[in-house]
This record gives structure tokens, C-alpha cells and sequence, in this order.
């Protein structure tokens, strides 16, 4: 498009030095928008995915926690497995966490010790986070888990 007569006059002229030609910048806001929001977008989805991730790190590690305790007060080891992952799903839907898959390892090595000797138990929770429900395809499904240990009565009957 050729410049009109006038505009390329007061474009060229000393008083508007310090200024850009307002007729050469007409929609440049408009393409400048069309570029920022989709960045912009995609830096929010990014960050909501990572806050996804936190909170998920954070109830498993609640998950682990009352897993452990669970398991520590069983009489057995059976029942300490069983225990622990009953609680583990509870915390995890208390805290409103959906796993594509959940595990619950318990180390029950500790009832084997004789009474009255330390002994601890170990529960690790893993939970498979979906982040592929989020508005961003092509995420991955992430991976939490957190370990937790309690120690077991020495003085109660194992």
C-alpha cells in the first residue's frame, strides 16, 4: 500500500523524530495478541499441570504416612498390609486424588524381629496422576510416590 501524500510528509518531517509513524503501525496490536495468548495460555496450562503435580505429591505423602501408621498398630503382618491399604485409599479419596493406578508396598520385615527389639514398617504409596484430562494434549501421566516409616511397639505381642 503506497502512503498517501500528507502521511509520508509528516513521517519524514523533524517534529515527529522521536515518534513512530502512526500510519505504519496500523494492527500491529492486533498481530501482537494473535501471538501472546496462545504463550500465554500455554504457560498457564503448564502451571496449573505443575500445581496438579504438587498437591498429588502432597496427598500421597499424607497416603503413605497414615499407611505406615496403619500398619504399625496391626497385630500381624497380613493384617498390616491389609490395614495399610484400606488407609492409603481413604486418604487419597479424602483428599479427592484419583490414581490411574495406585500401589501400596509395605515392608513387614520389622514383624519378623523378636518382641522387644526396634522394629519399624515401611509403606510406599505410588500413584499414577492423569494429567491428560487437562485442556493440554500430549502430557504425560506422572508418577508420585512417597515412603514413609513407623516404628512398631517393642512392648506389644507380635
Amino acid at each position: 500500500m503506497k502512503p498517501r501524500a500528507h502521511e509520508s510528509r509528516r513521517c519524514r518531517s523533524a517534529s515527529f523524530q522521536a515518534r513512530r509513524c502512526v500510519a505504519d503501525e496500523r494492527g500491529s496490536a492486533a498481530i501482537e495478541l494473535v501471538l501472546l495468548v496462545p504463550a500465554l495460555m500455554l504457560l498457564l496450562l503448564f502451571a496449573v499441570a505443575g500445581g496438579r503435580v504438587a498437591i498429588a505429591h502432597g496427598s500421597v505423602q499424607q497416603a503413605a504416612a497414615d499407611a505406615a501408621r496403619a500398619a504399625s498398630i496391626a497385630r500381624t503382618a497380613g493384617a498390616a498390609q491389609t490395614s495399610a491399604v484400606a488407609a492409603a485409599r481413604a486418604t487419597l479419596a479424602n483428599q479427592g486424588l484419583t490414581c490411574a493406578s495406585m500401589t501400596v508396598t509395605l515392608d513387614t520385615s520389622g514383624f519378623a524381629k523378636p518382641v522387644g527389639t526396634p522394629a519399624s514398617v515401611a509403606a510406599t504409596v505410588s500413584c499414577t496422576v492423569e494429567l491428560s484430562e487437562l485442556a493440554l494434549p500430549g502430557l504425560p501421566d506422572r508418577l508420585v510416590s512417597a515412603t514413609v516409616t513407623s516404628p512398631l511397639d517393642v512392648f506389644r505381642g507380635r
